[in-house]
């Protein structure tokens, strides 16, 4: 079972750039893999995922605006957050098919 650890969260402002990373200590290349979120006082939330051949989907609120991607050559999945908006402060989490999880990174969205 592979084990996963995200990086690359912060504070962020408004309308800015984030690039989080999810790290496997073995091969992803048969998993689906998901981000989700949860915020403060709020259930975890699924964000985004992508299939084994790279079909991605996402939650209608960051479509157009975060791209997940993946290595499976290097085990890594990313996330790329662009134009953030406060609602987007969470607790992001990496995934491999929804039954192994990193232990999160703090995404924090404010001037």
């Amino acid at each position: 079972q592979v084990q996963l650890v995200e990086s690359g969260g912060g504070l962020v402002q408004p309308s800015g750039s984030l690039r989080l990373s999810c790290a496997a200590s073995g091969s992803i290349s048969s998993y689906v893999m998901y981000w989700y979120r949860q915020a403060p006082g709020k259930l975890r939330e699924w964000v985004a995922q992508i299939t084994e051949n790279g079909w991605t989907t996402y939650l209608d609120s960051v479509k157009g605006r975060f791209a997940i991607s993946r290595d499976n050559t290097k085990n890594m999945v990313y996330l790329q957050m662009n134009n953030v908006k406060p609602e987007d402060t969470a607790v992001y989490y990496c995934s491999a098919g929804a039954l192994v999880w990193g232990q999160g990174t703090q995404v924090t969205v404010s001037s």
